[in-house]
This record gives C-alpha cells, structure tokens and sequence, in this order.
C-alpha cells in the first residue's frame, strides 16, 4: 500500500525551495508566470524545451536569470544559416608543442544552453544537438563526454519571420519535452517592465540554490504518486489524437495526419508528477495533466491539410480532445 499522506509530507519538504527560487526569478521576470512553470517543470523532469514567441518577450533573460539563481553555467548560442556543428559541439585543435591534437570544447558543455533561434541554423548543425539532449554526451573525434548534471537545452524560435529558415523536422521536435508558446505581457505587467528598464539599476540575480539540489529535486518528482486512473486518463488523451474514430472524435479524423508519439504518454506523466511538486503537493490530480497537455502534445500532433485549410490549430486539437475524453 502506497502511504500518500508520508509522500505528500516528503515533497512539501523537498519542493521547499521552489518558493525561494521563484521570489528570486520575480524580481527580474515580471509576469510570465506560465513561461517560468514551464522552465521548471523541464528542470526537474530533465527535459528540455522549445519557446515560440515574437522578439523581446524576455526569453533569453528567463534562461539567464535561472542559470544565475541556480549557480549553474549558462551558455548562449546564436544559430545562424553559417554555423556549423563543431561551432556547438567543439572541434580538435592541434598542438605544436605536444605534437598531438588536443579537444577544444565547444558552448555546449554547461548546464543551461540557450539555442537562440534554432530553425535559422540547416538540418546538420540542428542534429549536432540531438546526442547532447537525448544521451546527455557529446563526441568530438573518436572521444566521448559526459555532460555535467543538470542538463537543459532551451530553444527559442519566432513564429512571424520565416524567410530564410529551416523548419525542424518532427524527430528533433518530438526531443523537446516541452513547446511553450508565449503571448504578450498584460498593461500592469508592461508598465512594470518598462519602469525597471528605466530606473537607475537593473535588479541583480543571486544564486539561492546549488545544482546539486536540482538533481535531488529530481529524484524527489519521480516519488510523486500517481494513481492507474490517472495513467488511464493520460493514455486516453494520447491515443484520442491517434485514434480519433474510436474515441469519440469522428469530426478530428480527417483533421489529424499523425497523433502523439510514446514520448508523448512519458512526458505527460513526467511532466504532470513535476506541477504536482511545483505546487507541493505530492500526488497528481487531473488538473494537473490539464494544465500541461497543450505544452506537451503541441508539437506531436501532425496537421492534415485541411486542417490547415481551415486554419485549425494542434491546440483546438488538443481542447477538443480535453472536452471529450473522460476526467476521472
């Protein structure tokens, strides 16, 4: 018998500083809550993400501001058409002295990488990135090494210029746990951004936590209980969007091309156990497999052209899907 009541006592423990590292990241990311759930919940599941948003909407600064409140080592990449993969990964330079070739490596061996702009960069540079997230190593030459733990690739793209880009192609995306799509701030929320980019100084980041509670963190989301309902509840919303005739879902069927991948059904788990310990409380509930669906499936989901024709989105996919299937 699982004793939920001693699991719940143990994450609100454990899940204690996720109130500290939040008053921290609040005195430089005004609103943008969601944004700043979400960069937990990839930290803890130890997944990675993809943010979708216009210029200026403080996607790298979220990435930086974490990295410094974690006392972790932050590394920015900006991908250009021109990259080329050892610019990521490192290369092997030789050494005249010690007549031998020695590893250089590369801006991808630190704990937060921030891949800004990922689709302006061709398909090899964007592969040279797929060991590094999903083996957590890196091989340059016939040497391989481990990355340091933890380990998060934030990826950003923006969704209005798409001259001159490459598209991910549906493997590398299915990689990111996560796809966060983010909006505009709020006029309250802007006239405190704006107020703080006028004053006379910038507030500063200290770090609160060390890595290694992260990685104990970690540990600690597995733990959370989940109950075969739930399960239940998570499949059927992954097998709704590749099923839709036998769920129900009749008027989805010539909508969905493709539905979510296994991937799809772990992360939703993962990422479902880690809003549970986010909002301290050591069992999920249905609400919480609500609240990160949309970022979950997003990405998963193929469009068929007619859907596109009738400019229907994954995320009226996955509401309809959401409406229909059954919360226990």
């Amino acid at each position: 018998m699982v004793d939920i009541r001693e699991i719940n006592e143990k994450i609100q423990q454990e899940s204690a500083f996720i109130e500290l590292l939040n008053m921290e990241l609040g005195k430089v990311i005004v609103g943008q809550k969601h944004m700043l759930d979400r960069l937990l919940i990839g930290l803890l599941s130890n997944g990675h993400l993809l943010l979708e948003g216009v210029p200026g909407l403080a996607k790298t600064l979220a990435i930086k501001s974490l990295s410094s409140a974690i006392h972790a080592k932050f590394s920015r990449l900006q991908f250009t058409p021109d990259l080329l993969p050892a610019d990521l990964v490192g290369t092997m330079i030789y050494n005249q002295k010690q007549e031998q070739f020695t590893v250089r490596k590369g801006p991808l061996f630190a704990n937060f990488v921030l891949a800004d702009e990922i689709n302006r960069a061709p398909a090899k540079v964007q592969s040279a990135l797929l060991e590094a997230m999903q083996e957590r190593q890196v091989t340059i030459g016939d040497q391989t090494f481990p990355l340091e733990e933890p380990f998060l690739v934030l990826a950003t793209q923006n969704p209005i210029e798409q001259e001159g880009t490459y598209p991910l192609p549906e493997a590398q995306l299915d990689r990111f746990m996560l796809k966060v799509v983010i909006g505009y701030p709020t006029k309250e929320d802007e006239r405190m951004i704006m107020r703080q980019n006028l004053a006379q100084e910038f507030p500063k980041i200290n770090p609160v936590l060390h890595p290694d509670t992260i990685v104990k963190a970690r540990a600690a989301v597995r733990d959370v209980y989940m109950d075969e309902k739930i399960e239940k509840y998570i499949l059927d919303i992954v097998f709704a969007t590749r099923f839709p005739k036998e769920n129900n879902l009749r008027k989805l069927e010539n909508l969905i091309s493709y539905g979510g991948s296994p991937r799809a059904s772990i992360n939703l788990a993962l990422a479902s156990k880690a809003y549970a310990f986010i909002k301290r409380r050591g069992y999920v509930i249905p609400e919480d497999v609500r609240a990160v669906s949309h970022d979950v499936m997003r990405h998963r989901i193929g469009l068929s052209y007619e859907a596109e024709a009738e400019n229907i989105t994954t995320d009226d996919v996955i509401s309809e899907v959401l409406n229909i299937v059954e919360v226990p």
